[in-house]
């Protein structure tokens, strides 16, 4: 992901969460609101239940690789955040790129 394609500011991140729309997936929840914007931007969250930083940062290198293959699936003009769940700790890449692929094609 490039640096533009980033959530950085909290407020555009809570504003995602609170008032867009959210699926549930078996090893994320993604919410999306429109940004109005040309281009879609990211956000990737990995609580502390998750384990510890080095685990949580595995996650997010991981999912970032995925969104970078798989920027076709993803509506332009949209924010996109992705909050981890702690299942996805013992999926393989291949099972977590399935999900999302799975969940933005329906």
């Amino acid at each position: 992901m490039k640096k533009y394609e980033i959530v950085k500011e909290h407020k555009d991140f809570d504003d995602v969460l609170h008032t867009g729309s959210c699926k549930k997936c078996l090893y994320v929840y993604i919410y999306n609101k429109d940004n109005n914007l040309s281009i879609s931007r990211f956000g990737i969250a990995a609580g502390k239940k998750i384990g510890n930083a080095v685990t949580r940062n595995k996650m997010k290198r991981r999912y970032r690789m995925i969104i970078n293959n798989n920027k076709n699936l993803f509506k332009k003009g949209k924010d996109y955040i992705i909050i981890v769940k702690g299942s996805a700790v013992n999926a393989s890449y291949e099972q977590l790129n399935k999900d999302i692929v799975k969940s933005l094609s329906e």
